[in-house]
């Protein structure tokens, strides 16, 4: 089975939580991390805290095969860190066509005051890099001898385990209104961030992809510029606790309440067959931890219960605390696994 996880808003949903969950429940075999550094996914698990931007978040399944495939883009220097940190040396491939960022993208970068002032870019070289593969004029991972070891076909992986009847996931990285094409440009990254894009950016076609999981916060946050339908002073976004600080830059990350209609254009746009919620004890404290839908109060089962009247899809993951194991898996109870 194949599963594509993507972001609903504007990145920051908690996709790492979603996806070390899902590599552990389901047994993943392979799992694949998309995008580039530009995007932090944290994973919090047996009491240590990752900030991952390369290495996916599958990791935590220590059977499972890690891939960087050809659509994505790295750098080395932060790649060889978090494999040092997360040990996953000798399990961590990259595809030959995988994208290498220089040094000097990310100067580029940091010398543009539109990119600086303006669309509020990270400033990871991520942008430069796209531009030179465009070009076609980028170094890929074949061009560094240091990574020759790591080298693997990526998409040839994906399908054998596919043939072999295991379990894949796809990591999605940033959110779906940050997308070149479907976000609100220009204050978008450099790169579509769709469950589509995703999957051609591994090299599966769509009749591959079983499920397509889309990942919504309780709340909406947003990190630079850009439009924020309904943003919250920062006063008031204290008083509710939905302060936080964005992985990769450190930035405070700007509050709106849950959207429903970017929530239903999301869903539209990535074919979603189900939906995560987390920092549900966000939006309603006396959901912390718990784990099982039942025990929820009730005004939190209505709350989800209305939402997937809305979005006419079933929420299957709720997330309860940063943990993660702090989830409600539904699927079993709404037909999802045998």
């Amino acid at each position: 089975m194949l599963t594509v996880v993507v972001g609903g808003f504007f990145g920051d949903e908690g996709k790492g939580k979603v996806v070390s969950y899902l590599s552990m429940a389901d047994e993943v075999a392979v799992g694949v991390r998309c995008g580039s550094v530009n995007a932090g996914h944290t994973v919090v698990h047996d009491g240590r805290v990752w900030k991952l931007r390369v290495v996916p978040s599958a990791f935590v399944r220590k059977e499972a095969k890690l891939l960087i495939p050809p659509g994505a883009l790295i750098r080395i220097d932060v790649l060889l860190k978090e494999m040092k940190e997360t040990g996953v040396a000798g399990r961590l491939f990259l595809d030959p066509q995988t994208g290498v960022i220089e040094e000097k993208h990310v100067e580029a970068e940091r010398a543009s005051e539109h990119l600086k002032g303006k669309i509020g870019s990270t400033l990871q070289g991520v942008g430069a890099a796209t531009s030179d593969r465009v070009l076609r004029k980028l170094r890929l991972a074949r061009d560094f001898e240091e990574l020759n070891d790591m080298l693997a076909d990526v998409p040839n992986e994906v399908h054998n385990a596919l043939r072999a009847g295991k379990n894949v996931i796809i990591e999605g990285t940033q959110g779906t209104f940050l997308s070149l094409y479907h976000g609100t440009y220009p204050y978008v990254t450099s790169r579509d961030t769709t469950a589509s894009a995703f999957a051609s950016e591994v090299g599966v076609g769509p009749r591959d992809v079983d499920e397509v999981v889309v990942v919504f916060k309780a709340y909406v946050t947003r990190v630079g510029g850009g439009p924020l339908p309904g943003e919250l002073p920062e006063d008031e976004a204290v008083r509710r606790g939905w302060v936080e600080r964005a992985t990769v830059t450190g930035r405070v990350r700007r509050v709106a309440p849950f959207n429903v209609e970017l929530a239903r254009r999301a869903v539209m746009i990535n074919s979603a067959t189900q939906v995560a919620v987390t920092k549900a004890d966000a939006l309603f404290p006396e959901a912390s931890m718990v784990r099982e839908w039942g025990k929820l109060p009730r005004e939190v089962r209505e709350w989800v219960e209305g939402l997937e009247n809305v979005l006419r899809v079933p929420v299957t993951l709720i997330g309860t605390g940063p943990e993660v194991g702090a989830i409600i898996d539904r699927r079993k109870e709404l037909g999802f696994l045998k």
